[in-house]
């Protein structure tokens, strides 16, 4: 049966069912958020400090004393000084790192930064860049007692411009923000992530986070045109521009893309903002084999070209883990091996629909899709997409996961997980695959009941050592942070990374920029 014909046979929920859905997730969502700096696995205890569960020498820098605390107080004002209640800055979003912070320091602007850089480093006092603590690999909280420098406070956008596309706005805007500012003149930012809702742009520029739609806008090193750091000594490098052609010089706005706080603190960054595309689609599709994902990959890029904008893999296990534990969702089908979010973004929604149509009646008459279903009302995508951005969230919602975020060839992009599932065998819970097909980017995830030393020793290093003998990246889109500071000549070689240690001594001579991370 062509497409078409089962999509006149295909229901949604009723209106009613789609307020109280919008309704549950709000619950669902708020409750995230109050957790969002505590969750792991939901059950979890608090987990020990990392030094000490870790083994980590503390570093040569200086104790923390009330002249240091007084001397902040002046500077920022004591609302803005930190010294109670500091759980929530201590601990990662995967409940997987805790530090010892005493302190929080939430400076108001670029100026406020600086001088707290220049003190700190002047006192050889380590220093921990934090914005909304979502990142998975331990990479925005302290390892020991470093001081937590939140850049929350840094939350305003300064300017979007309808005409040029271009918008200036500050580190600690919330992403989701950001965008709804954007899109108040018809723009929209080029990163949309499942976490856009509490993450802050200047940590997704410090991760260089990818997200769903790199296919379509490409990643950070080309949508940032500028950015403005603090360094370690308190000088702040204007790195803003106001132009996609700039080639005056070294590109040093690339240095600080992707370096998670250690060389620099971003402050403040421009951004290039498509606009809004008048006609979105979004096609959730079942198959059957690996194969068949490929295969149908291949025809999305041949057939929906111009106004392919995102293309997910969420296999069976992911799906379900996630329908199980989040009864509000609602998922059009099921029961396959395979599923993919095809989504197109054009300026025609009649031409879109009749290519998104066309391109899967012909997917299922050569057999490779088993069914489908395809919308154009937001409601109706938000809510297929919600599915997507929970996956994620299932897997750790009440069982402890280890999660790796890692680039494989096209050809080999599955088959960890295969390999994964035989080699923990029923040890875990469930090992399961989703992710971004599109870029490459494979999301690994590994679950049991608690952390188990087996499965540990099971996964790692083996995972990066599989990875690394596909020539593919350890990490596609999270960062190195603590978690994988181990891992990192699985990617890149001595030279490379001598190189990155000198960069790193020379912007940062006393070490106090995010110890511990990245570069061990």
């Amino acid at each position: 049966m062509r497409f078409q014909g089962l999509m006149q046979m295909r229901r949604y929920a009723t209106a009613a069912t789609l307020r109280q859905l919008a309704h549950t997730h709000a619950r669902a969502h708020t409750r995230t958020h109050t957790t969002l700096r505590t969750l792991a696995s939901s059950a979890s205890p608090l987990p020990e400090l990392t030094q000490i569960s870790d083994h980590v020498q503390r570093g040569n820098y200086a104790e923390l004393n009330d002249k240091d605390v007084s001397h902040f107080e002046q500077l920022l004002g004591k609302n803005h000084v930190l010294t109670e209640d500091l759980e929530g800055y201590n601990i990662c979003f995967l409940k997987r790192i805790r530090g010892n912070s005493k302190l929080v320091l939430k400076p108001a602007n670029t100026a406020e930064v600086s001088a707290v850089l220049r003190y700190c480093n002047e006192r050889r006092l380590a220093v921990v860049p934090q914005g909304g603590n979502t990142g998975l690999v331990g990479g925005s909280v302290p390892i020991c007692d470093e001081i937590v420098l939140s850049l929350q406070r840094l939350n305003k956008v300064l300017s979007v411009d309808e005409v040029t596309g271009i918008a200036i706005v500050e580190a600690g805007c919330i992403l989701e923000n950001f965008d709804q500012r954007a899109r108040d003149v018809g723009l929209t930012v080029p990163l949309d992530l499942g976490a856009k809702a509490s993450c802050h742009i200047g940590g997704n520029v410090s991760t260089n986070a990818g997200g769903v739609r790199v296919v379509r806008y490409g990643n950070l090193h080309g949508s940032v045109l500028g950015i403005e750091a603090v360094l370690a000594n308190g000088q702040v490098l204007d790195l803003m521009s106001n132009f996609k052609k700039d080639n005056t010089g070294y590109h040093m706005k690339h240095l600080f893309i992707g370096s998670e706080g250690t060389l620099g603190v971003v402050t403040k960054l421009s951004m290039l903002c498509p606009h809004v595309s008048k006609a979105v689609n979004v096609a959730f599709i079942g198959l059957n084999s690996f194969e068949d994902v490929l295969k149908t990959f291949v025809s999305a890029k041949r057939n929906l070209g111009e106004i392919l904008s995102s293309c997910e893999l969420i296999d069976e296990l992911a799906l379900n883990t996630a329908l199980t534990q989040f009864k509000f969702l609602n998922s059009p089908i099921s029961g396959y091996p395979f599923y993919m979010l095809i989504e197109t973004s054009g300026s025609n929604g009649a031409h879109d629909e009749e290519k998104i149509n066309q391109f899967i009646s012909e997917g299922m008459e050569r057999g490779e899709i088993l069914d489908g279903t395809v919308t154009g009302e937001p409601g109706k995508v938000q809510e297929i997409w919600k599915i997507r951005e929970m996956v994620p969230l299932g897997l750790i919602e009440k069982s402890f996961c280890f999660k790796y975020d890692i680039s494989l060839p096209l050809r080999d992009f599955y088959g960890i997980v295969d390999v994964m599932r035989e080699r923990c065998g029923p040890l875990a819970t469930v090992v399961c695959g989703y992710g971004h097909l599109g870029d490459s980017n494979l999301h690994l995830n590994v679950s049991c009941e608690q952390f188990n030393e087996d499965i540990y020793k099971r996964v790692e290093p083996f995972v990066y050592e599989y990875t690394s003998k596909l020539k593919g990246s350890i990490s596609a889109e999270h960062g190195i942070g603590f978690l994988k500071k181990d891992y990192l000549h699985y990617s890149k070689n001595p030279v490379a990374i001598d190189w990155m240690r000198d960069m790193k001594k020379m912007f940062d001579p006393n070490g106090i920029l995010n110890p511990y991370k990245m570069l061990n």
